[in-house]
Order: structure tokens, then sequence, then C-alpha cells
């Protein structure tokens, strides 16, 4: 079956002499890897040079005995040029395709996956606050991928938080801070903390480009999501460190 397409390139590598073995994130069709045969030797084949992060009109044969396919066509449409020129915005992307590889399964459907990745590309090219973009992915992936923390009552006795929390790696959501607990992930968060996630969660792309956030719901955001992302991975992200 020959598939047409459209990917984010999440990774790439040689093999062999003259070709590579690309991971794309494909707006119909998910996570996918193809080979690209020949691509080193003759690079006028094709209309990309597979840079990380570019988003490429592809056309591959569905391989029907192994989850490498083989790409046929593969053109260049969108590099985001103004994040290539800014260190710090290169490594926030880096970040966010691992994060996309590590956790969304090869070959499944996730459309709204892939407009959120365009939408943080798109948004990154001219955002200064670039914290900000990372909090709103990471919150939203976590959403669209079945990891959603719960975060609307408290996870041993039901009942609605309205003040400081603590948040749960372990379990997966808050635990209000009269309710007895013995767990070694639990963090405290303040209330405009699990404001501004729930508000992430519930509002478009745009709107959530407008919350403000001061410089204390950002440090609780960031050790309390990625502590979580690392606890369900199992294993921190190379790019991680790299974040500021």
């Amino acid at each position: 079956m020959i598939i047409h397409t459209q990917g984010i390139v999440l990774k790439s590598f040689d093999f062999r002499e003259t070709s590579r073995i690309a991971t794309f994130f494909t707006r119909d069709r998910g996570k996918i890897k193809g080979i690209l045969k020949g691509i080193r030797k003759d690079h006028r084949k094709f209309g990309s040079n597979l840079d990380k992060f570019s988003v490429n009109d592809v056309v591959y044969y569905q391989s029907r005995s192994s989850e490498i396919h083989l790409v046929s066509q593969c053109d260049l449409k969108a590099f985001f040029f103004p994040i290539r020129q800014d260190l710090k915005k290169t490594l926030a992307t880096t970040y966010i395709l691992e994060l996309v590889d590590a956790m969304m399964p090869m070959e499944e459907s996730h459309p709204e996956v892939y407009e959120l990745m365009v939408n943080f590309l798109t948004g990154l090219e001219t955002a200064p606050d670039i914290s900000k973009l990372v909090h709103i992915f990471q919150i939203k992936i976590l959403l669209l991928s079945g990891f959603k923390p719960h975060l609307d009552s408290c996870l041993v006795c039901g009942k609605k938080i309205t003040t400081r929390a603590r948040f749960s790696s372990k379990s997966g959501g808050l635990i209000c801070l009269t309710c007895p607990v013995q767990d070694e992930t639990t963090s405290l968060v303040s209330q405009g903390t699990v404001a501004s996630l729930l508000f992430i969660e519930r509002n478009d792309w745009t709107k959530c480009l407008c919350l403000g956030l001061g410089e204390g719901i950002r440090k609780e955001l960031k050790f309390i999501l990625n502590n979580f992302l690392v606890f369900h991975l199992e294993r921190r992200l190379k790019s991680e460190k790299f974040l500021s």
C-alpha cells in the first residue's frame, strides 16, 4: 500500500553506505520509521535532508513484514529556521522530539499530537518565553497520551482541593494536606500551580499562550512535570538536562 502523509522528523541515522533511516511523527499514521535508499549518494533524489523537526511531505510503501517502510518521496515543507538560529530554542525542541518519541507508540494515529507539535514549533519561532511553551506542551501531551494526572480532587479522600496540596508522581495526582500518606514521590504545590495545570488542560493552545506564569509556579511546574514524566517513562530523557 502506498501512503501519502505529512510528517515531522524526530530523528534519523545513517544506514549502510548510501541510505538513512528516519523516524517521523505523521499527521495521519502516528510515529513511523522509514528508509530512504540512496539519499546520501544522490541528494537530488529527495527534496529533504531529514533535518530534525522539519516538516515533510512523505510518500512511502507500507511494509507488511517490518516496522521500517520504504520512503519513495520526502519533500521539505517547513524548516523553522528561526528556531535553529537560537540555541535555547533548539534544545527545547530537541527535548520535545525526544518526549514524543518516548511517549507515543508506533503506528497509532494521533492527529491531535501532530497538531500540538506544529503549534509548538510555529509558536516557538517568535515566542520569547520558551519555558512556558515547554510546560504547555508537557501538560497537553500527558492529556492526549492518556497519562493525565488527577487534579480535580484528592486521590485519598475524594474531596475537592482548594488550597495547597501534595502532588504524587507515584499515585498520579493530588493528595490533600489532611490525608496521611507515605509516598517519597510527593511534593508540595500551590493553588496557583494547580489552577495553571487545569487551565492548560481545559483550553486550546492559543488561550494557553495568554496564561501568565509567575516564577514560583514555573519552578513547581518544572519540578512536578519532569519528575512525573521520569516516573512513568522509567527513565530520564537525555535532553532534559539542557532545559533551563
